[in-house]
């Protein structure tokens, strides 16, 4: 691909817009990397109208490295519940540990001693050298594919590897080395501020006439991305147990979603069953031996719980006067009702939880 478009010229056009466009966000206020990588990762998934909160009860709870690594992990967690993608949370609290145990709690300055921690890739770790230490690393993330797809009208997929080559290489040509911060923060708001995935303003772009995919009336044609694939169906029953004015739970484990999360005992199906079906199950059978179906009530209809790439059909049970304990004994942890909210639990949980709450509290 040959590059016919200055490169300092779409700098210097792009930090004057950033200048006059920019929001105020308190990440943006400050060089502390330790704030700048909070925000970053809070931001990969979640769109920062939405972060906002949780960004400011983060920090809040965790205002340094030192801090962070300290704190257990069911702390960490239950201030991330809510927004999803969980290893962030993991990640983050196992490189605030490598933070002390290397640096003696200092965050690193070097762009690769930054891509060394836990959960930070090539993107973040531009990100923190740059708006931190305004080292000359550019940014590619979801809103620069997008500038650059259109202004060079770029055909390569962004997640293909041929690709991600191809876009990181041209930011980099892009970036003003002296002005590394206010470029990648200026090309990154223009991406969500202006060039948006369905409705870019196309008519007031400072780069209209320098944009390729606009002169071909191709716009939303970019950036290219590969087939989706089919989301993944799963069906999980959950049984609600109780004894004492308390409720089991407990913490999932393995390399799965909502990982170190708490739940109700669950048993996953591999298609949907009625509870007669899952009662010829062995974890049912391990779960309730001998225990009449009287018993059960189901208290959910056979809710859809959409994730990125799952699908998730589940049913709740509340399970009367079990006779037989031994099992949620042994493998669960008995929570009572005005404690619940000690336990990172995923959203779908939590919604449940929040009804058996409001009733014992009512």
């Amino acid at each position: 691909m040959t590059k016919t478009i200055s490169s300092y010229f779409i700098s210097d056009v792009l930090v004057e817009w950033y200048e006059q466009n920019k929001r105020d966000l308190p990440w943006r206020r400050t060089t502390d990397p330790y704030i700048i990588w909070i925000s970053e990762i809070i931001l990969q998934q979640t769109r920062v109208n939405q972060g906002m909160d949780y960004f400011l009860n983060f920090i809040a709870h965790f205002p340094d490295v030192k801090t962070l690594a300290e704190a257990h992990e069911d702390e960490v967690m239950k201030s991330w519940q809510g927004l999803g993608y969980y290893s962030r949370a993991r990640n983050l609290h196992q490189a605030a540990k490598d933070i002390v145990e290397r640096y003696g709690g200092f965050f690193p300055s070097s762009y690769q001693e930054i891509l060394s921690l836990k959960g930070i890739g090539e993107y973040t770790a531009a990100a923190i050298a740059s708006f931190s230490f305004n080292l000359p690393h550019a940014v590619v993330d979801g809103n620069v594919f997008r500038v650059l797809s259109r202004l060079f009208a770029i055909e390569d997929m962004i997640d293909s590897s041929s690709g991600k080559k191809i876009f990181s290489g041209l930011a980099q040509e892009l970036l003003r080395p002296e002005n590394a911060t206010q470029h990648n923060q200026a090309i990154m708001e223009f991406g969500a501020l202006h060039c948006t995935p369905v409705a870019p303003n196309c008519r007031e772009c400072p780069l209209q006439e320098k944009c390729q995919a606009y002169a071909r009336k191709s716009v939303l044609n970019y950036p290219k991305k590969k087939p989706r694939k089919e989301t993944r169906k799963r069906y999980f029953n959950y049984f609600h147990i109780e004894k004492d004015n308390c409720i089991f739970l407990r913490k999932r484990t393995g390399n799965d979603i909502w990982k170190n999360l708490y739940e109700l005992p669950l048993i996953e199906a591999p298609v949907r069953l009625s509870l007669d079906e899952i009662s010829s199950l062995p974890e049912f059978m391990e779960f309730f031996p001998q225990v009449d179906s009287t018993l059960f009530w189901q208290i959910s209809y056979r809710d859809k719980h959409i994730l990125s790439h799952q699908t998730l059909h589940t049913v709740f049970y509340k399970v009367n006067d079990l006779p037989d304990m031994q099992y949620f004994e042994n493998n669960c942890i008995k929570v009572p009702f005005q404690e619940l909210d000690k336990y990172a639990v995923s959203s779908l949980t939590d919604k449940y939880l929040e009804k058996i709450r409001k009733r014992n509290l009512s």
